[in-house]
């Protein structure tokens, strides 16, 4: 059965984009980090990673952008760094809007600490901007998919029991979804049949599927070899499964790089390739076979090779 979103023009498979990695400030580096995320043109991807810290005084907590789960309290929040600063380009949307494309902003909360109190302040805080939003009418059982009503921003969280309860269990049967889950992962390697990864179907809640890289390549970016034709139709296989499943697709991360680059600009060499071309042949190949998100730290290159892969065509 077709599920009813399909009726819309923004399916699994219809658009690649990238998605701005650990998209914040770091220790107060890197600030601008959003600033060039935005400057390659929407449709983008932004992530943002969530800690929740507790003050020692009053006992309050409140949520940072952190990749550490343990941050010092004084980072910047979601609504400082993000809603601030995606605003303008927001504002102008709505005041002339071209709904054909939106979304044109895809938010994906990586939740560092997911306790129901943290989820339910960023619930609170994606209430006040729900006129921005991406939503879907919450049903009864997640199994009967609604269409998405469009906006510029579609909110993406992840896959654990505490956020599918605070974002689709204690929202009201009838009322706006805000935010969408990500199916579970059952493997994380190159060898398991993609059906055996993933087994679950998209629903009104669950619409996309994060993945790490050593789901293609042994040992992920770090130990990877020269790009080549098994690890190619691995991954078009994995993409084919997604899309039949009706989700989205996400891979991460994705950098070519020099071990100084990488120390300068604050990424990790986990995700490092070790060379810009390697990097941009892996690029290339999910634009081909229609990857949703494309997750990196070099944002500007990552956009770049996408819209050639789509030039070529």
């Amino acid at each position: 059965m077709t599920p009813a979103f399909a009726q819309d023009n923004f399916v699994p498979g219809t658009r690649t984009m990238v998605d701005a990695h650990n998209c914040y400030p770091y220790n107060g580096q890197w600030a601008d980090r959003i600033e060039r995320a935005l400057a390659t043109g929407t449709p983008i991807g932004i992530e943002q990673d969530l800690a929740w810290v507790l003050d020692p005084k009053t006992g309050k907590g409140h949520s940072v952008l952190s990749h550490d789960p343990h941050p010092t309290g004084g980072e910047p929040t979601l609504e400082s760094y993000f809603f601030t600063k995606v605003k303008p380009i927001i504002e102008a949307e709505v005041k002339h809007p071209h709904p054909e494309n939106w979304p044109i902003v895809t938010l994906n909360l990586d939740f560092k600490t997911t306790e129901v109190e943290h989820l339910r302040a960023i619930r609170a805080l994606l209430q006040q901007h729900q006129a921005w939003l991406t939503t879907a009418v919450r049903t009864s059982d997640t199994a009967a998919m609604q269409p998405l009503h469009k906006a510029p921003i579609l909110v993406f969280v992840g896959s654990t029991a505490n956020e599918e309860q605070v974002f689709y269990d204690e929202i009201k049967t009838g009322a706006p979804l805000l935010a969408f889950g990500a199916v579970k992962v059952l493997a994380s390697d190159s060898i398991t049949a993609p059906e055996a990864v993933e087994t679950m179907p998209a629903d009104n809640f669950h619409r996309w599927w994060n993945n790490g890289w050593t789901v293609v390549e042994k040992g992920g970016a770090a130990k990877a070899g020269p790009w080549g034709s098994q690890a190619e139709e691995r991954l078009r296989r994995l993409i084919e499964h997604a899309h039949q499943q009706h989700l989205w697709i996400r891979f991460y991360t994705l950098d070519g790089e020099s071990t100084e680059e990488a120390k300068t600009n604050g990424w990790f060499l986990t995700y490092n390739f070790r060379s810009a071309e390697e990097a941009t042949k892996r690029i290339g190949a999910l634009a081909r076979y229609h990857a949703d998100w494309i997750a990196t730290d070099q944002y500007e290159t990552a956009k770049a090779t996408v819209r050639s892969a789509f030039a070529e065509k």
